[in-house]
């Protein structure tokens, strides 16, 4: 067993992250995994993700807070709004961005690989 104390998960920067706070939970310097890790972001007032892909699935669960979210994939483009509890999958190679407009900050949890699948 690994645990993590959010008191000590540590802080990571990524690219087109916008007025967001990234946390390490599990895996990669937060601790041990060989598959996938979890981190959890705080998105202030008008903070976002640019609209980029990636090679790997990412799955977010929304704690607290409405996030924006949009998804695009073979040209289809597809806008929701989450709240507490609600979830979204995005897929490989899908552009993604994650949006707060709203007055609050947003708390929102990831999971995603460690590695792209293999072709």
């Amino acid at each position: 067993m690994h645990v993590t104390r959010f008191s000590e998960a540590p802080h990571y920067e990524a690219p087109n992250h916008f007025d967001m706070r990234c946390l390490r939970l599990q895996g990669k310097e937060a601790g041990p995994s060989t598959q996938m890790w979890m981190g959890m972001s705080q998105i202030l007032p008008g903070g976002h993700t640019g609209l980029d892909g990636s090679p790997m699935e990412k799955l977010y669960l929304v704690l607290e807070g409405q996030l924006h979210v949009v998804g695009e994939l073979n040209g289809a483009h597809q806008e929701e709004v989450l709240g507490p509890y609600d979830s979204c999958r995005f897929a490989p190679g899908e552009k993604r961005q994650l949006e707060n407009r709203s007055n609050r900050p947003v708390l929102v949890a990831l999971v995603m690989p460690n590695a792209p699948p293999a072709a």
